[in-house]
């Protein structure tokens, strides 16, 4: 089903708005956000987005395996309608021989990479979020928003399901206000349009 193609007339203030950082608990500052379009998904870059930092990173050096939570929504419009959601689990290890990160996508196409710095492992994740763009019409306008925290046992527990990430229990993870020094970072972008994206490879299989 493609985008309505009802002609929108978007206010210069809805555009600035849809830019921007939507203020969560704890957030960090902004970090760009660059969306690109590899022919059947959507994927994120953040280059300064480092989320392997404080808290997380104590509990990594301590022994502990942390696991993240993110989310991909699509939006068709200014008022925040819902077009598309995907989900992933990041789960970090941390070496403290080699002082080396890994991280594991779990899922029926489990993603592995051991022995990196932060900054590569933090960029592999990202890389590795997307985000379907089937049904979206080239010429029509989307908005995306990336979020992006960590999880608790107890609320890794209530979002697991059997097929996997249930994305009704992690919406309301997200909504919820996360816990002392546990930072939450979302970011919305847009609009774009699929015709206008810079194309990339694809070197993945598609996301449903």
């Amino acid at each position: 089903m493609a985008l309505p193609a009802r002609d929108e007339r978007i206010s210069r203030r809805s555009w600035l708005l849809a830019g921007l950082a939507i203020p969560l608990s704890r957030v960090r500052a902004a970090a760009p956000l660059a969306v690109s379009f590899d022919g059947d998904t959507l994927r994120v870059t953040a280059p300064d987005l480092h989320f392997l930092t404080g808290k997380a990173l104590e509990r990594l050096k301590d022994a502990a395996t942390v696991t993240f939570l993110s989310q991909l929504t699509l939006f068709s419009d200014t008022r925040g309608t819902v077009f598309k959601r995907t989900a992933e689990r990041l789960v970090v290890s941390y070496d403290l021989w080699e002082e080396k990160f890994s991280v594991t996508i779990p899922g029926g196409s489990k993603r592995h990479l051991p022995n990196v710095s932060a900054t590569e492992a933090e960029s592999w994740c990202l890389e590795n979020l997307a985000i379907s763009a089937l049904g979206v019409a080239p010429n029509r306008p989307f908005w995306l928003r990336f979020d992006l925290r960590t999880a608790d046992r107890k609320e890794l527990a209530s979002i697991m399901g059997d097929s996997g990430v249930s994305l009704t229990s992690l919406i309301d993870v997200f909504s919820r206000k996360p816990g002392a020094g546990e930072p939450t970072w979302s970011r919305t972008v847009g609009p774009f349009r699929l015709q206008d994206l810079p194309r990339t490879p694809s070197t993945r299989g598609r996301i449903g």
